[in-house]
Order: C-alpha cells, then sequence, then structure tokens
C-alpha cells in the first residue's frame, strides 16, 4: 500500500435471460495474474479467481455489478524488496453505473488533452495493471475536471495519442476504425479487444496505428472503451467538436452491439461466465 505495489481488475457482471453473467472474467483473470508476474507477486489460480468472483456477486444476490479484485503485500514489513512478501487478494462487488454517467452514452463526454503524458514502458511495465501506474491517470483526471471537461486524453512521450485516464481510445475516419498499438503503451484493453472483434464482423476496417493529436482532432468521431466506461462517445476534445458534436452512427452501431453482447444477445456466448454455473 505504501509503495504502490499491488494490482488489480475491474470487470462487469450484466444481466441476461440466463441470469447474472460475468464478461469475460477468465481474460480479466488472466490479466490480473500477468500484472502480479511483473511485480512478482503471487496469487490464486485462474480457476480460484474465477470462482471467488462468482461467489462474490452470488452471496450479494447482485443481477449487475462491478467487480474489483485487487492484489497486495502482506503488512508488517517495510522496504521495497517484495519479492519475499506474501499477499493477501480480495474480491469486493458493488452496483455501479456506467463510468461518466449513463446519460453520456447516448449525448457523448468531452475531453481536454492533457499536459501530463502518459507512463513510457521503459519506466514502467505498462502492461501492468498496478496500483502505482495510476497516479499517473489521477494526475490528467484531476486537471480536466479542474478544466471544465469530463476526462482526459493523454499523449505518450513522443507526442501520440495513447488513452485516457483509464479508458483505450478509438477514432473513425472515413469509416475505418483507428486505435493506438500497444507500442503506444497503451494497457492491452479487454473491452478495446472485444469492440475490435464486432466491429471486424460488421465489415468495418480496424487498424492499430499511431494516431497524432491532428488525427484526434479531424477525426469523424471518436470514443472510449473500458469496463467501467463500457463505449462512450467523445463530442468535444478540447475546443473542437468531434462530428460536429454529435454521436456518431458507427460509435451508435459499435455501442449497441456491444451492449447486446454482455446481456447475452450476440453471438459471442464464449465470452459470458455465468453466475449460476
Amino acid at each position: 500500500m505504501h509503495y504502490g505495489a499491488g494490482v488489480f481488475e475491474g470487470i462487469r457482471c450484466y444481466s441476461t435471460q440466463k441470469g447474472p453473467a460475468i464478461f469475460r472474467l477468465k481474460d480479466h483473470m488472466k490479466r490480473l495474474i500477468k500484472s502480479a508476474e511483473y511485480y512478482r507477486i503471487k496469487t490464486f489460480s485462474i480457476q480460484n479467481l474465477v470462482k471467488g468472483a462468482k461467489e462474490v456477486v452470488k452471496q450479494n444476490k447482485f443481477t449487475e455489478c462491478y467487480i474489483r479484485p485487487l492484489v497486495y503485500l502482506e503488512p508488517g514489513k517495510m522496504g521495497l524488496e517484495t519479492t519475499s512478501t506474501p499477499t493477501h487478494t480480495m474480491i469486493a462487488a458493488w452496483p455501479w453505473d456506467t463510468y461518466l454517467g449513463s446519460e453520456n452514452l447516448e449525448k457523448g463526454v468531452s475531453c481536454m488533452i492533457s499536459k501530463w503524458r502518459r507512463i513510457d514502458s521503459k519506466q514502467l511495465p505498462v502492461q501492468a495493471k498496478a496500483c502505482g501506474n495510476y497516479i499517473n491517470s489521477i494526475q490528467a483526471k484531476i486537471e480536466a475536471i479542474e478544466n471544465g471537461f469530463h476526462e482526459a486524453i493523454m499523449l505518450n512521450m513522443k507526442g501520440n495519442v495513447t488513452e485516457g485516464p483509464g479508458e483505450n481510445v478509438f477514432i473513425v475516419k472515413n469509416n475505418e476504425l483507428i486505435t493506438p498499438p500497444l507500442t503506444a503503451n497503451v494497457l492491452d484493453g479487454i473491452t478495446r479487444k472485444s469492440v475490435m472483434i464486432i466491429a471486424r464482423e460488421k465489415g468495418f476496417k480496424v487498424s492499430e496505428k499511431n494516431i497524432t493529436l491532428e488525427q484526434l482532432l479531424n477525426a469523424d468521431e471518436a470514443f472510449f472503451t473500458g469496463t467501467a466506461i463500457e463505449v462512450m462517445p467523445i463530442t468535444k476534445i478540447n475546443k473542437k467538436k468531434i462530428g460536429g458534436g454529435r454521436v456518431g452512427k458507427v460509435t451508435k452501431q459499435l455501442q449497441e452491439s456491444f451492449f447486446n453482447e454482455v446481456h447475452g444477445k450476440g453471438s459471442h456466448e464464449e465470452w459470458l461466465d455465468y453466475v449460476d454455473k
């Protein structure tokens, strides 16, 4: 806790006709274990983590909720050498609306380009969802709120677009979806991957390539993806309206398809872990 050496995940459970289902639960727990490995932290097996998440939802009688596994070091030992320190794993769950508000799913959010640059992979393992990494995100978020925006968008050390404080970024240009590659120092988002699959199945060209600030500001559409934020349209960046300040057709289509999937109305049944099974 003192040094930020913990790892976590954000996962959502959704209501379906077959009961509560956790979206891509095994993928999230695999990433949790991988994050822990970056910091030489040990945790439970994926089978036990999956079982634990389902049990928390079941015991709380939730039909929809946000789930937060957290792996942290045992108290009692001070210092920066952590490899021999025992760890604890907790899983919490609570009802939580779409991050930035469900009302903004229809009208979009405003963003500012943060003065804070996204941490670089030469500084910290950016693919680890580590507690300490998010100090960087907190600074960008506070800056955006203090300047009257919903959220921030961060650039990397080369000046290219990376992500929001806790979300991946997509732009749409001439019906092509573009998102920064992992080499731009973005998190390998699970919602990001899901939306890319959905978009390709719908016939859209999807590319992972560097996005300049100019390309971002001149996009036809833009949106965030993430477990907490789901698929959130971006309609304003700094003083520039994106898509005339309205949610674009492609974003709407992908948003609708994503919500169909998480509620068990899509074609990817394998993405759902039913709590009662």
